[in-house]
């Protein structure tokens, strides 16, 4: 089977599309979402709709987040989940539509598990909001911690920043891996990088496509440039928003 993992669309409907088409041009049989389908961005519904269609999805932070009060956001984020919420609510001469959005993001599991293959949006320990990051092998007994739960590879996103951690406390970017990896014997996390706003330097979408154990790390160019002219034009969501998304951070 031949699976596109994608993670962290947050509401960027030109990004999600591109990553789309992307995946349709590699023979892809299923997609699967780690979580974070809105906040930040200007679409949530739309990419919402889309979502749905996945094979399978988790639950992020920000989709919980407009399900709930959120909790540990920074201020702009708040007023970006407060704003996605408010899209969500309006039913748009379709109450049907609506309602099957708010009760796709209900359903949403925090993690799902098939056979040694864990798929969580921030990590196993604490699968909504842990975040692990590249800096994090200088912490073993985290990183020792969150393998121990680990049944062989766990997929996940949160950080935005793609590659893999082995459980010798060792992280590779991509670009060490010449974008492949070869599932094995040791245990490894890996993270898919974002699709709606990469913060690793690289402006483009990230997704990893898995086929039987072989990994590639793929990024999508796509017109950011309406994405941050969408968002400008919001004023419940920072400038800064839509001007991160030029720099990959």
């Amino acid at each position: 089977m031949k699976r596109a993992i994608i993670s962290d669309i947050h509401g960027n409907l030109e990004a999600l599309t591109a990553v789309l088409a992307d995946i349709e041009r590699q023979g892809v049989s299923s997609i699967y979402c780690l979580g974070d389908i809105v906040g930040y961005g200007p679409n949530p519904k739309d990419c919402v709709d889309l979502a749905r269609q996945f094979t399978v999805s988790v639950l992020g932070n920000h989709d919980q987040g407009a399900l709930f009060d959120p909790e540990g956001f920074s201020s702009g984020a708040e007023r970006a989940i407060f704003w996605t919420r408010s899209q969500l609510e309006m039913i748009d001469n379709d109450a049907d539509a609506a309602r099957q959005r708010w009760d796709f993001l209900c359903e949403l599991p925090r993690q799902v598990r098939e056979d040694d293959l864990l798929f969580v949006h921030g990590s196993a320990r604490n699968p909504l909001n842990e975040y692990v990051f590249p800096e994090d092998i200088y912490n073993p007994r985290k990183l020792n911690r969150i393998f121990s739960l680990i049944p062989q590879s766990c997929f996940q996103g949160h950080t935005h920043v793609p590659g893999v951690f082995t459980e010798d406390c060792r992280f590779s970017s991509p670009a060490d891996l010449g974008n492949q990896y070869t599932l094995g014997s040791t245990k490894v996390m890996v993270n898919v990088g974002s699709v709606g706003q990469p913060r690793d330097g690289i402006p483009d979408a990230s997704y990893v496509i898995l086929e039987n154990n072989r990994l590639e790390f793929r990024r999508v160019p796509y017109p950011l440039e309406e994405t941050v002219q969408k968002i400008f034009g919001i004023p419940e969501l920072d400038n800064f928003l839509g001007e991160r998304l030029r720099d990959g951070r």
